[in-house]
């Protein structure tokens, strides 16, 4: 949960109509982030028409049958199954054709609407790309960590390193099965800890210096960080015990990040193109302009100093 501050009557409005454009942008979070892979080998050729292998791949990840990014195996059922039906679209779209429907008004404005909406998709597509980058999602997420855990106590230990290979090879032992706690006494350089297995007691997270309150979160209980680096040098942090519940991890979280980003994003370039746009019901010359929509930026940006939680329905 997203501990934002946000006016809900008008966030709603603005959520329905982006929303709408998002489509599979922002759907789990992943996909928005990796293009399309758009390749010139054709899976099938229809009346002289090809179908490509990249569009029955896309159809596919469009119908949750592989994520993005991922090919495709050609001998699989899920691939026949697709492009038999992407076939079939093709064969009833020529008929459509040959029988002139697609020259129709009715047909006309449709056909219209849907270029529209692909074209608004492809936007979306654009700005997650250029916007919703990982250093703003760990910027947001460390803001949200730090809401979290307020008035968190943690029970955690560390061991200390000059050097990131020192640090990464004792983190590869533990991994392999040797003790935390015999690796610090072993290797820790900090030795106000080292003879006590590495122990810090309770902590509360925010009091601690960056990056601590974001690896706390982020390492679940009983649980081993990987190596990261502070001002002091290398660590390697294990979280013993929470008396307050843990806050999602980075992972966990990431998927509403990134979709309260791109709801950010799309709100803000839908008031830039509004204000520069006439926008009149009726058509030309009517009165009553279409106003600009509210942004993100301004209704439902993050409030560091504010850890109240939205009202229950409200989370983003």
């Amino acid at each position: 949960m997203l501990f934002f501050k946000v006016n809900t009557a008008r966030f709603s409005r603005l959520a329905c109509g982006a929303a709408l454009l998002v489509l599979c942008a922002c759907g789990n979070g992943d996909e928005a982030e990796i293009p399309v892979r758009v390749e010139g080998a054709a899976a099938t050729t229809v009346n002289g028409e090809k179908i490509y292998i990249s569009d029955v791949e896309l159809e596919a990840v469009a119908r949750g049958l592989i994520p993005a990014g991922q090919p495709l195996d050609h001998k699989s059922q899920e691939y026949k199954m697709v492009l038999d039906q992407l076939i079939d679209q093709k064969l009833m779209a020529q008929e459509a054709i040959r029988r002139k429907i697609d020259q129709e008004a009715a047909a006309q404005r449709r056909l219209q609407i849907a270029r529209e909406r692909i074209l608004g998709n492809l936007l979306v597509e654009d700005l997650v790309a250029r916007e919703v980058t990982d250093a703003r999602i760990d910027r947001m997420y460390a803001e949200q960590v730090a809401l979290q855990q307020s008035n968190d106590e943690v029970a955690i230990a560390h061991i200390l390193f000059d050097t990131q290979e020192e640090a990464e090879a004792v983190y590869a032992d533990i991994q392999a099965g040797e003790s935390f706690e015999s690796m610090a006494r072993a290797h820790s350089k900090d030795t106000a800890t080292r003879m006590e297995n590495g122990n810090r007691g309770y902590v509360s997270p925010n009091d601690e210096p960056e990056p601590f309150p974001v690896m706390i979160a982020d390492t679940q209980e009983g649980e081993v960080s990987k190596p990261f680096q502070s001002a002091d040098g290398w660590h390697i942090l294990k979280v013993k015990d929470r008396r307050t519940r843990a806050p999602k991890t980075r992972d966990e979280m990431r998927p509403e990040i990134v979709t309260f980003l791109t709801l950010n994003e799309i709100s803000k370039i839908l008031r830039e193109l509004r204000t520069k746009a006439t926008i009149q019901e009726g058509g030309p010359g009517a009165p009553g302009a279409i106003p600009a929509p509210l942004s993100l930026d301004e209704e439902a940006a993050p409030r560091p100093e504010d850890s109240s939680t939205v009202p229950e329905g409200n989370e983003l």
